[in-house]
């Protein structure tokens, strides 16, 4: 939607990783605790899954963060050799790791990182959609590698959770919304961290230009403009 006054969904939204920022809860309990294990992981490498917006990305930089870990994403993985990419980094987090699986040139970086990270007495921490073991990796030692990972889940968040997380975002933005529009909202958009945070920058954006506070008529407005994108 476009237009003065109309909620914009896909307005970019400015989201913090930083640990302060991140809304603890039973989906990601087990998560957190073998974070904390660190670096007692078995094979020294954990891989960390869970469906799209669960907060693997937030884990995975709170964990780079305390470890001084570089970061690397799956789409470089098929672009730069393993040297390349960690440089002197003795800790790893690779995002969407399972995105490269199937790619051979991805493959052979993803392996070849590995083992410079074992090599040197070091960890690497993976993201994915689902357990490393389960990946359709066809490189057979990187196969076995990611086997012998541990791999611990992160479920969807609650909408109890959701609610505190869009609640966060809004106050951050200087804006207090009624609990029942938080529940008519949560219960409407996708399950989320990222939809919440979406949902603040738009309902931001529109009331600043509007001057109005946060009613659920206008949370309707975004429900709608999130189901009937471009209308």
């Amino acid at each position: 939607m476009s237009g003065a006054g109309q909620l914009a969904f896909a307005f970019p939204p400015s989201v913090s990783h930083a640990e302060a920022d991140f809304v603890p809860g039973d989906h990601s309990a087990e998560a957190c605790a073998w974070l904390d294990r660190w670096p007692d992981w078995p094979s020294g490498r954990l891989g960390l899954w869970g469906p799209e917006g669960s907060g693997k990305s937030h884990l995975a930089a709170i964990w780079a963060a305390r470890t001084g870990a570089v970061t690397v994403m799956a789409s470089a993985l098929a672009e730069a050799e393993a040297p390349v990419l960690i440089g002197a980094a003795r800790h790893a987090a690779i995002e969407d790791a399972d995105r490269g699986a199937g790619d051979p040139g991805a493959e052979r970086t993803l392996f070849h990182l590995l083992n410079l990270l074992a090599e040197s007495g070091g960890t690497a921490l993976l993201t994915g959609r689902s357990p490393p073991a389960r990946w359709p990796v066809g490189l057979p030692d990187l196969r076995s590698r990611l086997a012998a990972s541990g791999a611990i889940a992160i479920a969807t968040p609650d909408e109890t959770l959701l609610a505190a997380v869009l609640a966060k975002a809004l106050a951050d933005r200087q804006l207090v919304v009624e609990p029942e529009v938080l529940a008519y909202l949560v219960t409407r958009l996708p399950r989320t961290f990222a939809a919440m945070q979406r949902a603040a920058a738009a309902l931001d954006q529109t009331a600043l230009a509007a001057g109005r506070r946060i009613t659920r008529a206008l949370a309707a407005r975004l429900v709608a403009a999130h189901d009937n994108p471009g209308s």
